[in-house]
């Protein structure tokens, strides 16, 4: 069984200190804020509505910037692109033509 480095035990009781003195901290405000704001907890409807109509319009904003992204690309370019969700934030996506086979 190896040893640990010298002080390394010290930096791991250490760090289990800074651990427990941030959670007891993130404790006492939480519960210190439930007490300065009793309604605080309870949802209100109005964010969600707010946030859906935010939403909804950045999903205009998004589809516009496709479709001029798209406008741009068959003028300025020979190739095929099409709309898709990217997960690396593409608003076209360039593809290939099937090839019809000759027969």
């Amino acid at each position: 069984m190896a040893s640990a480095p010298p002080g390394q035990g010290f930096q791991n009781k250490n760090r289990v200190a800074i651990l427990a003195e941030l959670d007891k901290e993130k404790r006492r405000l939480i519960q210190s804020q439930s007490m300065n704001n009793p309604g605080a907890s309870i949802p209100l409807s109005r964010p969600a509505v707010n946030k859906d109509f935010r939403d909804h319009a950045e999903q205009q904003h998004i589809a516009a910037q496709q479709k001029a992204a798209l406008q741009h690309a068959h003028a300025h370019s020979s190739g095929f692109f099409i709309t898709q969700d990217s997960s690396f934030g593409n608003l076209i996506l360039p593809v290939l033509p099937r090839l019809e086979a000759e027969g």
